[in-house]
């Protein structure tokens, strides 16, 4: 398929290209920074892309099969639109070319419920505070992306991972609708599970949780992690 994958100089986005040059895809990586763009292949074209530009946006969705999008920002307290003014241009740019299928990421958190591999630290103060505090805006952004998307007329798919970390290869991962289990997802196996959905009719129109189930940190790992960065 010819896609074209949005947020692709991200940190899963770097992943879900690599992955779908590898899979046989001819790949459109449509970021802002096109020139920090580290990889290079025959199947490849990076598109200096702007969400917020409308003729930026359609010239990357122009001639595609399907669009994937990894849009992300980091956690602010300020306002974040990044994710509902980005998805209503590319649905905007599909609907123009008649692309049907997309892939999006949002976060199993956008909608939180309780983690049955949590426990009491996970479900009754780790997430409640991160939703209330610096995850406010984020997530309220990423509710409106998916109600756009509900309310519009596309194939779409919207994939909710948990606390993302990196690893080296896809592994084995779990996919459940409206529920997340586990509480991380490898930004490989995140990739992995978007492209498999561009083939796979289980989900559309709904939303899926995706959870790795081996070779996971621990909540402690996870927290120092962060608390580095």
């Amino acid at each position: 398929m010819r896609i074209v994958i949005f947020g692709a100089n991200g940190p899963t986005g770097r992943v879900l290209t690599t992955l779908a040059l590898d899979a046989g895809h001819e790949v459109v990586a449509a970021t802002r920074r096109p020139g920090d763009f580290p990889l290079r292949h025959d199947r490849l074209r990076v598109a200096g892309t702007d969400v917020y530009d409308p003729e930026a946006v359609d010239q990357a969705v122009a001639g595609t099969d399907a669009v994937l999008s990894s849009l992300g920002v980091p956690f602010t307290r300020r306002p974040v639109t990044v994710y509902s003014q980005g998805i209503r241009g590319i649905t905007a740019a599909m609907s123009r070319h008649g692309v049907k299928r997309l892939l999006a990421v949002s976060s199993s958190a956008t909608y939180p419920h309780h983690h049955a591999d949590g426990g009491f630290l996970m479900n009754r103060v780790l997430q409640p505070i991160v939703i209330a505090t610096i995850g406010r805006t984020t997530y309220a952004d990423m509710r409106l992306m998916e109600e756009h998307l509900r309310d519009g007329d596309l194939d779409w798919t919207v994939m909710r991972p948990s606390g993302l970390f990196d690893s080296p290869a896809v592994s084995r991962y779990s996919l459940h609708e409206d529920r997340a289990p586990g509480i991380f997802t490898s930004r490989t196996d995140l990739a992995a599970s978007m492209l498999a959905q561009l083939t796979d009719g289980r989900f559309v129109r709904r939303a899926v949780a995706v959870t790795t189930t081996e070779g996971t940190p621990t909540l402690w790992q996870m927290m120092r992690r962060e608390a580095v960065k």
